[in-house]
């Protein structure tokens, strides 16, 4: 497959912003969100049912994917940012116009609920999508000024990344030891498992897999493993990065259970390919931006991940 990196993101460009999952909720947070971007040089194009609600979604599924497909056709928007996850991407991945998309490659940017998005995307077109901060509650709330400088940098910038410093991880721990290369892919385990068996679940083949999750009690993480297992998932890749994996433990104390590092142990410890774990990525504030489809090198015996490329043309 070809991969399509975005023409990077230049002062003055317009950024669209969608909720192609939940909605934002709070109406004051999205208008932070806003005035944070236009305060940095930007304009904003809001999508048309970024503040609607049907249950638990941002409008339906109809007016959600709509959202996404104009703001890929409007030929003045250049980066396209997601409101938040939430649950909902999974169900507009059948009504995106994903040869709009390829003809149109710009940068697409969410975590979480959005891994469904971006596998999709990643399958159907090749297009480099960013797992980076969202508008809520990221950029109209917490942004970590770290993890901040570096998305920029990453969606602004044609020059290589190189090796990933951030926070206080200067070397990585490791659960299985050795070095490879490939491009990257995964999000969010919970999402990412459940495309297995669809049209929309990417290719495997020479790709290092990056997985993150949060709120998942251990047994239903040693269940999704395990599904990953069962689908030889573990054997096509030639790597595995874990980012962060928050509030994922028993909440009862009077419960049996094994903990999160047993059960990753259990499925992982044992391949015969690179595994780091506890990689700045995920559900944290302090976050690294991964640029789904670049190559990246992984080095789990001296502890570093490098993006061998840069992410946008």
């Amino acid at each position: 497959m070809r991969f399509i990196k975005p023409p990077r993101l230049k002062s003055g460009d317009v950024i669209g912003i969608i909720s192609p999952a939940s909605s934002a909720q709070d109406p004051s947070l999205l208008n932070k969100g806003v005035r944070y971007f236009e305060k940095n040089g930007y304009r904003v194009e809001v999508g048309k049912s970024v503040d609607k609600f049907k249950g638990y979604l941002a409008g339906d599924d109809e007016e959600r994917a709509d959202d996404l497909n104009q703001m890929f056709k409007n030929k003045n928007v250049k980066a396209i940012i997601c409101v938040r996850g939430g649950y909902g991407s999974g169900r507009i991945i059948d009504k995106i116009n994903y040869k709009l998309i390829r003809n149109n490659p710009k940068i697409l940017v969410g975590y979480s609920d959005i891994t469904a998005l971006q596998m999709a995307i990643s399958k159907k077109t090749g297009l480099i999508t960013f797992a980076g901060p969202m508008v809520v509650p990221d950029f109209a709330d917490r942004i970590n000024p770290d993890s901040e400088d570096f998305f920029w940098r990453l969606i602004t910038s044609k020059k290589k990344i190189g090796r990933i410093t951030f926070a206080d991880n200067n070397k990585l721990p490791a659960i299985s030891k050795g070095s490879a290369s490939g491009r990257i892919i995964g999000g969010n385990l919970s999402v990412f498992s459940s495309l297995i068996g669809t049209p929309y679940f990417p290719e495997l083949k020479e790709r290092i897999l990056m997985l993150e999750d949060i709120d998942e009690i251990p047994y239903r993480i040693d269940r999704l493993l395990n599904q990953l297992r069962l689908n030889n998932i573990f054997k096509q890749v030639k790597g595995i990065i874990l980012g962060r994996f928050v509030d994922c433990y028993e909440h009862d104390p009077e419960k049996k259970t094994l903990t999160l590092g047993e059960i990753i142990e259990d499925y992982l410890q044992n391949l015969k390919i690179p595994v780091i774990y506890s990689f700045p990525h995920g559900h944290i504030k302090e976050k690294v931006t991964v640029p789904f489809g670049i190559k990246v090198k992984i080095n789990a015996s001296r502890g570093f991940v490098e993006y061998e490329e840069s992410a946008v043309r």
